[in-house]
């Protein structure tokens, strides 16, 4: 953090009338500027909780290949340091409650890795899983976990059988009505759940100290978030139903939907990006293969081993870990926007170099999963990682979209492909509009919301329904290439967006923690539909945010801010960089840049940059899941306060209140 003068503390307005706005604002674009890859593309770390590298040692002593002890090491030693040292769990954000099923994976990894069970971190972990309600009280995927070690009968795992990819389209239950994650997920772990392998586990680790009754003894397993929902009554009885029947299932069937799932997974498995580009995925397509029989020199085989190993990060020699997915094209494009805010002919050749390395990456000629519900789209998108051509997504290619476009119309790019790039995508961002008015990320309509309530789905993460931040972005994107109110899509997407305004003028935040994300997400785009700075919803947007100032002139929200009850007050948390960030750019679109609530923030910024140009930031500011998985964009903390405070410049130099871009 810098040394600012203390009246500079008590005069922000003062404060950012001197250079030291230019100044950190070069130098935050210097920064961001030197963590560009020599092809122009930009790559942060993307971390989530303590369960990701769990999982990878847990998979290493499945398949009875424990890393050479040095590698464990720099693994345990991250874990450890996860650790809380106030209540001795594992949490899934920075500073969070323990979780039990969090705590369960990490610690039964430390001690497959050697960890003894009464060293006094052990000690203080087992208490805290204990005084949760032990191991019997972790989730699904856990359970599955423990099941596959034999830790726990396989009857406290929901049945999931492998029969599921024989139903027709119109069954209450099909692949193509959850959401691609889930998907991608669920069918190789329905072949792995059939056959029900045992782990190697060559050096005979159990966790049963973690239970306060003996797994085998455990009459009802928790269900989960959902479980109090009408539909989960009826879908435990068909579970249990299903627990004696699927032994007597015909072997026929059997084959034809193992078949249909090794197919699925073998037609998406993407190289070494990995089935769908996310961890989990990928654990089970190499699970799977494994349970068919599949050699291990045969291409499937290597390739899901190989996607696995791209996500191991290395921090020095002291740590390692896994990301849970990597996330190319989302940093380039976020980083393309904040270096193209500085104005400066440097990192607009950065930010060119960005776009041009974005090109070639959108997708044209693979239909995906998501034309099950939009057959008569053409492709058009981006993905989220280097490549996952199945599984575009409307956020990242309405960011590259909005990139392109204000390149364009500076004339940093130009040509026929650029315009052909643009038009493309945005005519796949319309066509994804689900009826209602609103974008999911991966699919159209995706809201059978029914199906949260079956005992797999108790983490409630099921389903890919539109949210505001997306939609914010759909509608940004539209708007800014100059579709007006009088467009069916953008009339449709706004009234969605005003609808969905929380009584408190805040919106929920789906992608990002959590309402300061959803707020700027959807103020920016407000703004550049048109909606005046005097409107109500801006109005009760603004007001919102600036009773959610911090005192240090920051904004802060942790994952605690996903409680079910969105009624319920929230607890204030430490401002961050990247929140407020959000925070400073909603207000500004929304006309209030001129605002006292503006100067404090930008101070908070100035004064918590570091020497080298970059911010600190260790909370979680991304969502995965909420209330189940938190990510840690390491991108974020350098992105956004450039962004912001380039933009906070650029209308004090043009005396303007106008933000005239969708982000």
């Amino acid at each position: 953090m810098q040394d600012f003068p203390s009246a500079a503390l008590a005069a922000p307005a003062d404060l950012l009338g001197r250079d030291l706005l230019d100044e950190a604002v070069d130098r935050g674009a210097a920064a961001l500027r030197a963590a560009q890859r020599p092809d122009g593309h930009w790559a942060f770390e993307l971390e989530a909780d303590a369960t990701i590298p769990a999982e990878y040692i847990l998979l290493r002593h499945f398949l009875g290949e424990p890393d050479p002890p040095e590698r464990e090491a720099r693994f345990a030693r991250y874990l450890r340091r996860l650790q809380s040292p106030d209540h001795g769990g594992w949490p899934l954000f920075h500073g969070g409650a323990p979780d039990v099923s969090c705590s369960v994976k990490a610690y039964f990894a430390l001690r497959l890795i050697g960890d003894g069970p009464e060293a006094p971190h052990m000690r203080r972990a087992r208490e805290a899983i204990r005084a949760a309600g032990g191991a019997e009280r972790c989730n699904v995927f856990t359970r599955i976990a423990l099941a596959l070690f034999g830790e726990v009968p396989w009857r406290a795992v929901p049945v999931m059988p492998p029969e599921i990819m024989l139903l027709p389209r119109w069954f209450p239950f099909h692949i193509a009505k959850i959401s691609y994650w889930a998907r991608t997920v669920l069918v190789p772990l329905l072949v792995v759940m059939a056959r029900r392998p045992r782990a190697a586990n060559p050096r005979g680790v159990s966790v049963r100290e973690l239970f306060l009754v003996p797994p085998e003894r455990v009459r009802r397993w928790p269900g989960g978030e959902h479980e109090k929902e009408p539909w989960a009554t009826l879908f435990r009885a068909l579970d249990r139903v299903l627990q004696t029947a699927q032994h007597v299932f015909p072997a026929g069937p059997r084959r034809r939907a193992e078949a249909l799932a090794e197919a699925f997974v073998t037609e998406r498995l993407n190289g070494e990006d990995g089935l769908g580009g996310i961890f989990p995925a990928m654990v089970n397509a190499l699970l799977m293969y494994r349970c068919l029989g599949v050699p291990e020199d045969d291409p499937r085989m290597r390739t899901a081993r190989a996607a696995i190993e791209k996500l191991v990060t290395g921090r020095g020699v002291d740590e390692a870990y896994l990301q849970p997915c990597l996330s190319p094209v989302w940093d380039t494009a976020l980083a393309c926007h904040a270096l193209i805010e500085t104005g400066d002919p440097r990192d607009e050749a950065a930010a060119r170099a960005g776009l041009r390395w974005l090109l070639p990456r959108q997708v044209l000629d693979v239909v995906g999963d998501w034309a099950w519900r939009r057959p008569g789209v053409r492709p058009g998108g981006w993905a989220f990682q280097y490549a996952n051509p199945h599984y575009p997504d409307v956020d990242d290619t309405a960011a590259v979209v909005l990139a392109l476009d204000r390149a364009r119309s500076s004339g940093l790019l130009e040509g026929a492909a650029v315009d052909a790039a643009i038009a493309r995508a945005a005519e796949w961002v319309r066509g994804m509009q689900s009826r209602g008015g609103g974008w999911g990320a991966f699919d159209a309509d995706n809201e059978h919301h029914a199906l949260n309530s079956i005992p797999f789905a108790d983490h409630g993460a099921l389903l890919d329904p539109p949210t505001a931040d997306v939609t914010g972005r759909c509608l940004a994107m539209l708007a800014q290439l100059g579709d007006g109110p009088e467009d069916p899509v953008v009339a449709r997407a706004t009234d969605w967006l005003l609808r969905e305004q929380e009584p408190d003028g805040s919106w929920f935040g789906r992608w990002g923690v959590n309402y300061v994300y959803g707020t700027w997400s959807v103020v920016t785009a407000l703004n550049a539909a048109g909606l005046p700075p005097d409107a109500p919803p801006m109005r009760r947007a603004v007001a919102w945010l600036k009773a959610r100032q911090n005192p240090d002139g920051g904004w802060g929200e942790d994952g605690a801010s996903y409680a079910l009850d969105r009624t319920a007050p929230r607890a204030p948390a430490p401002s961050t960089a990247s929140q407020t960030a959000w925070a400073l750019l909603a207000l500004m679109a929304a006309g209030a840049a001129e605002d006292e609530a503006v100067a404090r923030g930008a101070a908070f910024l100035l004064r918590s940059q570091r020497p080298d140009g970059t911010w600190p930031e260790e909370a979680y500011t991304g969502t995965g899941f909420p209330r189940v998985f938190y990510l840690r964009y390491h991108g974020y903390r350098q992105i956004f306060p450039v962004w912001a405070l380039a933009r906070l410049r650029a209308l004090r130099r043009g005396n303007s209140r106008v933000v005239p871009h969708g982000l």
